[in-house]
């Protein structure tokens, strides 16, 4: 059942993270595309823009890719970690801890999600 668990947490969250960055790279699932993430990156003054947006795509789908995988968790959730941290550092740090108010709760919890499977181990189902 450990290995269930780990897998269902790594698939929910895996995957959700893949998807959050083809919505920036391609504008799939209502996203924005590459062009349009750029520019509400630069409206924060998160400069330079395109690039960031670059970064923060690929690192979210082939992080969320990889940690749903279970292939190369830790590398996976470092990936997902700096994007996370970049979005409390650019977002939702400055509105304080709690979501309600636009703050980094939800961000610190999937970091917690992160690094704790990937000290843990991908478990028995994950790729290679």
């Amino acid at each position: 059942m450990f290995a269930l668990g780990l897998l269902m947490i790594r698939l929910i969250v895996g995957l959700t993270f893949a998807g959050h960055g083809a919505q920036k790279l391609f504008g799939w699932f209502g996203g924005h595309g590459i062009k349009g993430t750029a520019g509400w990156l630069e409206s924060i003054n998160v400069k330079p823009a395109l690039p960031v947006a670059i970064v923060t795509g690929l690192f979210e789908l082939m992080g969320g890719v990889l940690f749903a995988a279970g292939v190369w968790t830790p590398i996976a959730a470092v990936m997902i970690v700096v994007t996370m941290i970049g979005a409390i550092v650019t977002v939702h740090g400055k509105n304080g801890y709690w979501v309600t108010s636009n703050g980094f709760e939800y961000n610190l919890i999937l970091i917690a999600v992160v690094v704790g499977v990937a000290l843990t181990g991908p478990g028995s189902y994950h790729l290679f």
